[in-house]
């Protein structure tokens, strides 16, 4: 049972991993599983909307002329090119009021970069970084995949040096070696944060 949160527990939990660290599976557990409601913070993006993805669910789908002006505007609380591709990705401050107007907790899974702007934000955010188990097992990831050229994987796995680097940055670092250890642990350490 999600427990409903108050006004005086709200809080920002930030969850990084690099590429093949296996984010998105431990995010949907997360979401249906976490001692506190979390309100998963819907990014916005330049890319092109792709079949099955639902606006305001999937993403914001914003024209970049668009992004750019609410970005000018001050209006994300973070925004990052990503992989180079030309597509713009960032998170909307709108989304943190979003999470306190539902009574929950404000779910963003960003990266590094992303994560390191917000912190300058909110400082108190509670921030996880999802290590993989091994490089072998992250290459071996992103290789099953089969959506990304040689050249997208090796500057993926590039990334994930970068990311790797700045994982000592975070509150916590919890290796992704074993699912439901790995969602148990990060749910020990909600609930430890919980008001």
């Amino acid at each position: 049972m999600t427990e409903r949160v108050g006004p005086n527990n709200f809080q920002i939990l930030v969850l990084s991993g690099p590429s093949g660290s296996g984010k998105t599976t431990v995010v949907e557990r997360l979401i249906r599983e976490s001692p506190v409601k979390l309100v998963k913070a819907v990014s916005a993006t330049t890319r092109p909307q792709r079949k099955g993805e639902i606006e305001a669910e999937s993403y914001y789908f914003l024209t970049t002329d668009e992004f750019v002006k609410r970005r000018d505007h001050g209006e994300f609380l973070e925004t990052a090119e990503v992989f180079g591709a030309g597509y713009w990705y960032g998170t909307l401050k709108s989304e943190i009021q979003r999470a306190k107007d539902l009574q929950g907790w404000a779910f963003l899974e960003i990266d590094v970069q992303g994560a390191l702007k917000v912190i300058e934000f909110y400082p108190d955010a509670l921030t996880i970084f999802l290590q993989p188990p091994s490089l072998e097992i992250c290459e071996q990831r992103l290789r099953n995949r089969g959506t990304d050229s040689e050249e997208t994987i090796q500057r993926r796995l590039r990334k994930v040096h970068e990311e790797l680097a700045l994982a000592d940055r975070y509150c916590y670092q919890v290796v992704n070696d074993d699912l439901n250890q790995t969602v148990n642990e990060i749910n020990a350490i909600i609930a430890k944060h919980r008001v």
